[in-house]
């Protein structure tokens, strides 16, 4: 594990740290513009051939639906334990979305006779990207379709690979899902979470045919859902004609912990977070030593009980874009995730409570040791799409909110009301060069005084 002191890093160095794995999107957008013209103009053979030149899968336009026997069939393809897994999942995620939600209209008397509110309703469509192919996450296809069937969506199409054939599907041990399929597990929280209209395509094409349409896969309102470096230069590439949503790149998390952390656990969450990827950023942040040392004598103990790709990919990260950060004081630490604004935060210190109000910046937040990041990504009721990059500054986990908009209501009642407003509106609109704004009121105005 690599141990960096923050008092002896330098500018460029914490500068880099930030970045994390530094997504060049940019660097994307020549090689991506090409597929989304191309989905733009051709459609569904577009999506065929992209299928099957990136997935391996040659499917026909009508394979491109997942049918109704597939969902039916995903059900024998799971273990019983799965099902119970899926089934809290979606108990915990329902009941937060709910009690999420907005309040479906509200009115005030702002001044005599003027009433104004807010009137919250549902977007009419939706397209929720899912990951997948080369692996499965059926927690993302879960929670954004839950949040979007308790916000009323009228139609919500899900887009996610199909099984390439030089990956073994179904890593978790249930019987294999068929070669240009969808992961069983997706297919089964799809189903618990309401959502039916699911399409095998993946990538920049899956995202040019949410925010186009295809023949066969229906143009949507607004996408949803983490992605791959290409997904989201696709995102940016269509984002004037559908709303893209927040940033979701690789995942990330810190650890906040003081001296009484304990080591083991301290590991255990580090493994978690950085079994995600080679590109995620899994960080220990602490004034002890003590800590850190702990945590590197048992970290070799753990990697070893991984499986080889998974031991690999978590030494990559641990080396690169993670590690252990030593500061000089609890402030410290505080001052560097607000800094850092990480997806995912946990406060393994003593007193998280205490510590939570002094966090401005970060996703999602887990107080104590005992919440481990697991649980944050399957079970607790908040989503695990998150900003990433540091847009937890200024974005939020995806939930409920993102599958609403928001009317303003105005209603002016009453001649009182109207005189009340009327002078200063049309001298507010004479100020900004409006002539036929103050015109409207003020003939108005005269007319009910003639």
């Amino acid at each position: 594990m690599k141990v960096r002191r923050l008092s002896q890093m330098t500018a460029d160095e914490i500068a880099a740290l930030k970045r994390r794995s530094g997504l060049d999107i940019e660097g994307l957008i020549p090689s991506v513009k090409p597929i989304v013209e191309d989905v733009k103009a051709r459609g569904d053979a577009a999506l065929i051939e992209y299928t099957a030149r990136f997935d391996g899968v040659r499917l026909s336009p009508a394979e491109l639906k997942v049918s109704e026997e597939e969902i039916e069939q995903a059900y024998e393809q799971v273990s019983p334990e799965t099902l119970d897994a899926f089934r809290q999942s979606a108990r915990n995620v329902r009941r937060f979305q709910e009690r999420s939600m907005a309040q479906g209209m509200w009115l005030m008397e702002i001044v005599e006779g003027v009433l104004v509110g807010q009137r919250v309703t549902p977007i009419e469509s939706v397209g929720l990207y899912v990951p997948g192919g080369k692996g499965d996450f059926p927690s993302v296809m879960l929670m954004l379709g839950i949040c979007a069937q308790v916000a009323g969506v009228t139609r919500i199409v899900a887009c996610t690979p199909p099984c390439p054939p030089s990956v073994p599907p179904n890593s978790g041990g249930e019987v294999p899902t068929p070669i240009g399929g969808v992961n069983s597990g997706t297919l089964v929280a799809a189903d618990l979470a309401g959502v039916t209209e699911i399409y095998k395509v993946g990538g920049a094409q899956a995202i040019t045919a949410l925010a186009f349409g295809t023949e066969t896969v229906p143009r949507v309102g607004k996408i949803v859902g983490p992605g791959s470096p290409y997904v989201m230069a696709a995102r940016q590439l269509v984002a004037g004609v559908v709303d893209v949503g927040n940033v979701a790149g690789p995942s990330e998390a810190i650890i906040l912990a003081d001296e009484e952390a304990d080591p083991c656990s301290a590991a255990l969450d580090l493994l978690v977070q950085a079994e995600h990827g080679k590109d995620a950023a899994s960080l220990l942040v602490t004034h002890s030593q003590e800590l850190i040392d702990g945590v590197q004598e048992v970290l070799p103990v753990l990697l070893a009980e991984l499986p080889d790709e998974r031991r690999h990919i978590c030494e990559t990260v641990l080396s690169q874009y993670g590690g252990a950060i030593l500061t000089e004081s609890l402030d410290q630490s505080i001052e560097l995730v607000n800094d850092y604004a990480p997806e995912h935060l946990q406060l393994a210190v003593q007193n998280p409570l205490a510590v939570l109000p002094r966090i401005r910046h970060a996703g999602t937040i887990l107080l104590g040791q005992r919440t481990t990041f697991t649980f944050g990504d399957f079970s607790l009721g908040p989503t695990n799409v998150i900003p990433t990059g540091g847009f937890a500054r200024v974005q939020s986990p995806v939930s409920v909110h993102d599958f609403l908009k928001h009317n303003s209501v105005c209603y002016v009642l009453d001649r009182a009301g109207f005189d009340t407003l009327a002078e200063g509106s049309a001298t507010f609109a004479e100020y900004e060069g409006f002539p036929a704004h103050a015109m409207a009121v003020r003939k108005r105005r005269n007319e009910a005084t003639s």
